[in-house]
Formats: structure tokens, sequence, C-alpha cells
């Protein structure tokens, strides 16, 4: 009764009173309240434990409005009225300063509250907040007072930068604000170990409540930062620190432990660390079970391999959870060998799957191994399978680097899978992952310095320059010193065999000849020959196109596609008919691999682009200039004319600069021969080659370049049909499952509507055109593959653009009239 009556008439003369000694007085008496100093007389432990009971929330609302006051000095305030959000219970002060931040206008006041804010923070009672919240262990407590403290100190940066906005103070900033309140965190979790050592009662459910809710707002990475290389340090050596850690995570609400472990797996740095903090979580916990076995490692594929390290380690770890690894190996097998997902999901995606899976393989014991030895066969079967069968090269050397791998582990009788691939980074992290790494948790480093015992004696390599030969000549003697010598650096070494000067002698050593540096020549030479010998080339054009069709690397020559590709042009392209007509039958011909196919798809596309280019003109302009100009006989008449141009004064003077010679278009006559022979036999599956089945690799390169010898034959009198042809071939594979494919009927696609005539759309492709426009708005809109979307849009522009300038004729309208 008498804290009751003291404290209210203090705050009665803080309200009413005129006299400032008074109020003085009465900050005074209310301070003493607050003084927990053991020599302090004024007050006892009783009436100071009452007053923080019952009257402190009501002074918390005089102090915000003694702030804002100007009678008092700044450094009364500081003795009087600070220490009233100071030295009481840290909870109720921090919701009364957020409160009166959050109502008060831009003042004078304000700023003064935002400084004890400040003071409030830097002197440590955020961790005496979470501590106290500790020591209420099985006390009955009000859940709405619990719900508004952890909104308030959680949200705190977010509070102040709305109502501050620019004026906003650097501690309140995410980046420092967090970091804070995780040392806060640190700080109530050792007075917790402290006082469990001393036999006390503490309950670490609130500062679980403030890590997870923190964690799912996005603040992981700054809180876990501080947090995660403490706690491993502290649990490395100390059992009631791991128990305090298990408990925290356990006592994390579910709803928000996912952005908690996530963050924890990123923040530490072995799978040892991991353990400790963490404990058996997953066996306990459906939530956290889920997140490590599924969510981490076939979800979300943004993490780094060493989050993948700690995860799996950490189920490898100990015998309890290794079941759970077994499970994690079937489901990431599964999702890795699935065709579908190979297709559908990114390429970053499986990149990381394909992680997880070597990793998980790479852990397993040789008991597990051979209990899951028929699934894992059957995972690399399929898994391979599904990955050859794609059209991207990455997803193919990742099957093959994944392949390799498992039948390495596994060892079925001594066979292990052997592909070729491109060496390069990705795949030789992958080919890494089935090592296991020796360093498991970073140690303080020693600091001994190694760089000593690389350093080798160079004393064997000075020797030689200082130690003068015993063998010097004698100066006296004749010397040929002052001789110029003769120049050697144009002399070619000779060899054996020269390069063949006649194109049937190429041809002859192509076909029979068994020695390799003959064979290496001609295939140099081949090319020149041809272009450099037409008639001569047309004669034996298809007899020496199929040798080198069918020709093999068989001496491992440098450059050997290149130059078979090349000499393979130059017939194309100097005996066109022929040789285009023989490719074409030959690419639907029985017992030809893919890599043959797809080598006649490449020549003929590169020979209708040379034949499209018009010829380089030969004589240039500047090669007029270069002579020398007393050998020129007409160079005075140059030099008049120059002297007559310069005193000759014109008002307008035409464009000088000349026009591109025109010179005939030699793929225009022939694109019928590139184009129309490849529709013939699409349909019809041989025994070595199914374009519309399992080579949807060959497909897409057909069309492809079907579009390629569409777009090269613009302005020819043949576009049109070969527009209206190819339209409807690549119609019935427009919802084709692979991207590749979808790719090449779209820049098909694009192709007719680029190079047809805008007249012949309406005439000879009217109805489709409509059709045609919403598929490609459905794609547009909702193809997976974004080169497909952004060719779709392309496509619909090119169409409207026709349509539009066709509409706008009005021959076109009396047409459609």
């Amino acid at each position: 009764m008498e804290v009751r009556l003291r404290v209210a008439q203090s705050l009665r003369t803080l309200s009413s009173s005129a006299d400032h000694a008074d109020k003085i007085e009465a900050l005074k008496t209310l301070n003493s309240f607050l003084d927990d100093a053991a020599e302090s007389g004024a007050t006892s432990a009783a009436e100071r434990e009452e007053f923080r009971r019952a009257h402190y929330s009501r002074t918390l609302r005089v102090g915000v409005g003694l702030l804002q006051v100007d009678w008092m000095s700044a450094a009364q305030r500081s003795q009087l009225v600070e220490p009233l959000f100071l030295k009481g219970p840290p909870d109720q002060a921090l919701l009364a300063l957020m409160e009166a931040v959050s109502q008060l206008s831009p003042s004078a006041g304000l700023d003064r509250l935002v400084s004890v804010t400040e003071s409030f923070l830097q002197s440590g009672r955020l961790a005496d907040l979470l501590w106290s919240s500790c020591l209420q262990s099985g006390l009955p407590g009000s859940p709405q007072l619990d719900e508004a403290l952890l909104a308030r100190l959680t949200a705190l940066p977010d509070i102040t930068a709305n109502k501050l906005r620019l004026g906003n103070r650097p501690l309140f900033a995410p980046q420092s604000y967090y970091p804070l309140l995780a040392s806060e965190m640190l700080a109530a979790l050792e007075r917790t170990c402290q006082a469990l050592r001393d036999g006390t009662d503490c309950s670490v459910a609130f500062v679980a409540q403030t890590l997870g809710k923190v964690c799912i707002q996005g603040h992981s990475g700054p809180v876990l930062a501080v947090m995660a290389p403490r706690l491993a340090v502290c649990t490395r050596s100390d059992a009631l620190w791991q128990r305090v850690c298990w408990k925290l995570l356990q006592n994390v609400p579910e709803r928000w432990l996912e952005g908690v472990l996530t963050g924890l797996v990123q923040a530490v740095k072995s799978p040892e660390a991991f353990s400790r903090i963490v404990g058996n979580l997953a066996l306990t916990n459906k939530k956290a079970q889920f997140v490590l076995t599924h969510k981490v490692l076939l979800l979300q594929y943004s993490y780094e391999t060493q989050v993948l390290r700690t995860v799996l380690g950490h189920l490898a770890s100990d015998g309890e959870r290794r079941p759970l690894l077994i499970q994690v190996l079937r489901s990431v097998s599964q999702a890795w060998a699935n065709p579908s997902a190979v297709r559908h999901t990114p390429l970053e995606q499986q990149l990381y799957v394909s992680k997880a899976l070597l990793l998980t393989v790479s852990l397993l014991q040789d008991s597990e191994l051979q209990e899951l030895r028929s699934d894992l066969l059957q995972c690399m079967l399929d898994g391979v399978q599904s990955h050859l069968d794609s059209s991207v090269v990455r997803v193919r050397t990742m099957g093959m680097v994944v392949g390799e791998c498992l039948s390495s582990r596994m060892d079925i009788n001594g066979t292990k899978l052997r592909f070729e691939y491109e060496k390069d980074e990705e795949t030789r992290e992958l080919l890494s992952l089935m090592t296991p790494s020796l360093s498991s948790e970073p140690e303080p480093d020693d600091g001994a310095d190694f760089a000593e015992e690389s350093r080798e004696p160079s004393a064997s390599r000075t020797t030689t320059h200082s130690n003068p030969s015993n063998s010097d000549p004698d100066p006296d003697l004749d010397s040929d010193d002052d001789l110029t010598p003769y120049d050697m650096s144009g002399d070619q070494e000779t060899g054996q065999a020269s390069p063949p000067r006649y194109l049937r002698d190429c041809l002859e050593t192509l076909m029979s000849s068994e020695d390799s540096v003959r064979v290496e020549l001609s295939l140099r030479v081949a090319e020149s020959l041809v272009r450099r010998n037409v008639f001569a080339a047309k004669e034996i054009s298809v007899q020496m196109t199929k040798v080198l069709l069918h020709m093999e690397d068989k001496y491992s020559i440098n450059g050997f596609l290149a130059l078979r590709q090349a000499a393979m042009v130059a017939l194309a392209v100097t005996d066109s008919v022929p040789v285009t007509q023989y490719l074409t039958a030959e690419f639907y011909s029985l017992n030809y691999s893919l890599r043959q196919r797809l080598d006649i798809l490449e020549v003929l596309a590169l020979a209708a682009q040379e034949l499209s280019t018009p010829f380089a003109d030969k004589t240039s302009p500047s090669s007029e200039l270069t002579s020398y100009p007393a050998s020129d006989p007409a160079h005075w008449r140059q030099v008049v004319e120059k002297r007559i141009q310069s005193k000759t004064r014109r008002i307008s003077k035409g464009s000088t600069h000349r026009g591109t010679k025109a010179a005939p278009n030699r793929y225009a006559p022939v694109a019928g021969y590139f184009f129309f022979p490849l529709l013939r036999n699409y349909d019809k599956p041989e025994v070595t080659f199914d374009l519309l089945g399992s080579d949807h690799l060959v497909l897409g390169r057909l069309i492809h370049t079907l579009g390629l010898f569409m777009h090269l034959a613009v302005n020819a009198p043949i576009a049109a049909q070969m527009g209206a042809a190819l339209l409807d071939f690549v119609w019935a594979v427009r919802y084709h499952a692979d991207q590749m494919v979808r790719r090449g009927v779209l820049f098909a696609v694009c192709a007719v509507f680029l190079s047809m005539p805008s007249q012949s759309l309406l005439v000879d492709l009217g109805e489709q055109l409509f059709e045609t426009r919403t598929w490609l708005s459905d794609v547009a809109e909702g193809d997976p593959d974004v080169d497909c979307r952004a060719l779709a849009v392309q496509s619909l522009v090119l169409l409207d653009n026709s349509l539009k300038k066709q509409l706008q004729d009005p021959r076109a309208l009396s047409l459609e009239s």
C-alpha cells in the first residue's frame, strides 16, 4: 500500500505540478524503486519488486512524456529519465519505446526517444530481456504479451525505418541490428548454461521463438553467421552446450523450423559441427526430417556443394540416422533417373541432384552397397539412357560422368563404364565428389610456414653460367665470326611424302593408301584442289563425297573433322545438284550412324550458306591505288583530274559511294534440291533410325536445317512452295516433348514468315494462319522453355506485320472479297 501511494503521488506531481523542483524530487523517488544497489536503504527488495510488477508500465508512459518537454536539461534527462527505461524490466521498456516511436510525430521529443532506444540496445538490455524469459520456467505468462514482445523484438528495424525514414540511425539498420540480436541471444544462452550448472531450472522457448521468427523473416544469414561459429566451438567439448542447442531447436515452432535449418546448414562449415548443434532432430521432428532429407536435397537447388556435404555427412555420421541416408539415396536416384525430370527440370537442378547422388553413394558402406546394388544398377541404366537421349550437351555429359562414377563404385564383375567427354570444371567437380574429404572440420591454423621447405638450392643452375668452360678455343686462331650468316629462315624440312597436286591422286590416296602421312597431306589439300579444279571436281564429285562421308579418323589427324567437312562443302558448292542429291538420299539410308547423319545436315547447311553469299569482288579499288605512280602511264591524267575537281565549285554533289556490285544468287536455282528430298521419308522408321521416335536429336537438327534453307531462299521463285511444305511438316511435331525440337519448329515458322512473300501467305496459307497464330500465342504464354517463348513472340510479330502489310494492299482486299 505504501509503494502504491508513493508512486501515485510522484506521478501526480509530474503530471500536474508547476514546480520543477518538486518534479525532480518525484523523479528521484521513482528512480529509487529501480536502484538495486545493496547499500541503498531508500527502498526494500519487496518494494522494488512490487513497483516493477504493478507500477512500472505507468511510470514508462510518464517517462515518454518527459522526453518531450523542454524545461529539463540534457543532463537531468540523462540522470533521471533515461534510467527509467534502462534499469527496469526490459520487456516492458522495449514495448513502451516501440509504441512511442510508432505514435510520435517527427519532433525533438522523437529524437530523444530514439537516442534512449539506442542506449537500450547498446547497454545489453536485449540480453537481459532474453535471459529474463529463460528464468520464467514454469511460471504462468501472457501469450498475448509474449506475441507482442516477439513482434517488436524481431521487427525493430522495420518499425524504426517506417517511422524515421531517411533519418534512421545506423544501429537500427538490419545489417547492424540482427548481428547484435544474435550476440544477445548467445549471451542469454551462456547465462542459461551457467544457471543450469548452478542447479537453476531454465527455459529457452522464447529464445527459440525469436530465432525462428528472425530466420523466417529472411534474416537467417546475418544472425546465424554470428551464432553458428560460436555454437560450433562451444559444443565441441561441452555436453551441456549440446543439450542446450538441441533444446533450442526443439522449441522452434514448426512453421519457422525450415528457415532455421536451411540457414544453419549454410552457416556451419562441417557435418560434425552441424551434428553437434542439431543432434537427432531429424528423427524426432517430421518437419526437420522432411527439410533435411527432401527439400534441401531435391527442391531447393541453389545451395553450394558444401551444404550437400554437411547434410549428407550429418545423416551418415550416426547409426540411428543412417536409415535416413538410405531413404535419401532411393529418392535422389529416382529423381536423377526420371526421364520426365531430365526433360523438364532446369540444368542447375539436374546438376544439384547429380551431386547429391554421387555424395550419397560415396558415403555408403560396403554392406549397404551390396544391399542396394540392384537399385543402383537400375538407376544407372535408366538414368544414363535418359541423359544420353537429351539434346543438351551438359545433360549428356552429366549422365556420362555420373554413370562412370556409379559403375566404378559398384564394380560389377570388374567392368566399368567409360565415356568420351570434354573435361571442364563441372565434370572435375562431379568426379571429385566420389573422393571423401579427409579434413572435415577446419581447425585453427598453427601458423607453420611451409614456404622454406619448398625452396631448393639453385647452385646447380648457377654453376653452369659462373664456371667458364675449359675447352674455349684460342682467340688467336682463325675465326669466321665476321662472315654474314646465310638466311635459312624460309627453309622447309624435306619429307619423304609430298601433298598431291592432282585431284584424282588425292582421291586415290584417300581411298586406298595406308600411309598416315600421305592421307593427312591429301586431306589437308583436298578443299583447295576441289576449288581450283572445277571441271575435274565435277567428274568425281559424288565418288569423292562418298569416300569422305565414310572416312574414319584412323590416324588421329589433328583437325580431322574440320578438314573432312571443308572438303565436302567445297564439293557441294562446286557440283551442287549431284552432290546434294547423293547426300539427301543417304540421309535416310540404312546403316548410318547418327553422327554421319548430322554431318550430312551440317555439310548441306554450310554449302547452302556459301551458295547464297555473293562472290567476293576481286578487283577492289584499293588495288589500283597501291601501284607505283611512275609505272602507271595514265598517272598524269589522275593528277590533272584531281586539280580540276579541286578548282571546280559545285552547288550539289551526288553520292560518291559506289553501290554493291550485283551478283547472281547461286542458291536460288538449286534450293529445291537441298530442301524437298529431306521431307521425303521422315515418317518411315528404319532399322537403325527412327526420326519421330528416339532420335529426336537428329529431328531437331533436321528442322533447324530446313528452316535455314527456307531463310536462305528469300526472294527465290520456289520460296512459296517451300514455305507451305515446311509449315505442313513442322505442324505434326509442334508439341514435341524435347525443347530442341520445339525450338527448331519455331525457328522454321519464323523463317517461313520472314522469307515467304506476304501475298502468298493469304493465298497459299490462308486457312492455316489463324490456327497457327493461336498456337503461337499459347506457346508464347505457356511453354516452359525461355527460348521457345521468345521465338513464338518473334513469329507472332512477323506474322502480324506480314498480314498488316498485305491487308493494306488494295489488291489483297479485292482478293479477299
